[in-house]
């Protein structure tokens, strides 16, 4: 079943419909969701909340658009929401080790050798630690463009704001990182 036949389905009150969009969109959403909100609980809430939001709300869609940017325009923004509430209660003294064996889990490529591996696991350690000090948004903003691959007008539609925002937020952000980033670029190129 297509994407647009499953919404027709949808529209018309059959449930059946919501598979097929369960099936396609529920994958890249948790990861989404996960990623911006660092909690994968939380982040497999999120997605089923947005579902049935969808499923609520399927009146509201326009045919022949693409569901994805719709859909995943809830999710973003419900993440964002969640993880800056979240801010504020996480301990500064919390161990992030189970959190960074999730993330290991849901990204790693098998095919590489172990010492790759083991480099390739402490960068992505390190990233992920300068993305969680991110504000929410600009996390947000950074997952779509380089997760999802969204255009600048992609994310606009999800977001819910103009391309200018969009471009300050991924400017802001990229410029953090680099700050975050540094030293690790500077201790590659030194070969540490």
């Amino acid at each position: 079943m297509e994407e647009q036949e499953a919404i027709a389905r949808l529209k018309q009150g059959d449930i059946k419909g919501l598979e097929i969009l369960v099936r396609t969109y529920q994958l890249p959403a948790t990861r989404v969701a996960y990623l911006i909100t660092r909690d994968r609980a939380l982040a497999e809430e999120i997605v089923q909340s947005a579902f049935l939001r969808a499923y609520e709300r399927i009146g509201q869609f326009s045919a022949g658009r693409s569901f994805g940017p719709w859909f995943l325009r809830s999710v973003v923004n419900e993440a964002v929401k969640c993880a800056s509430k979240g801010n504020r209660l996480i301990s500064l003294d919390a161990d992030e080790s189970e959190e960074d064996s999730s993330l290991s889990d849901t990204l790693t490529d098998p095919a590489p050798g172990p010492e790759e591996l083991a480099e390739t696991e402490e960068v992505r350690r390190i990233v992920w630690d300068a993305l969680g000090k991110l504000p929410p948004k600009q996390r947000a903003v950074i997952v779509m463009r380089y997760y999802l691959g969204l255009s600048e007008a992609e994310m606009g539609q999800c977001l819910g704001c103009p391309a200018g925002t969009v471009k300050w937020r991924l400017h802001a952000a990229r410029q953090r990182l680099q700050e975050l980033l540094h030293p690790l670029w500077t201790g590659l190129e030194t070969g540490r």
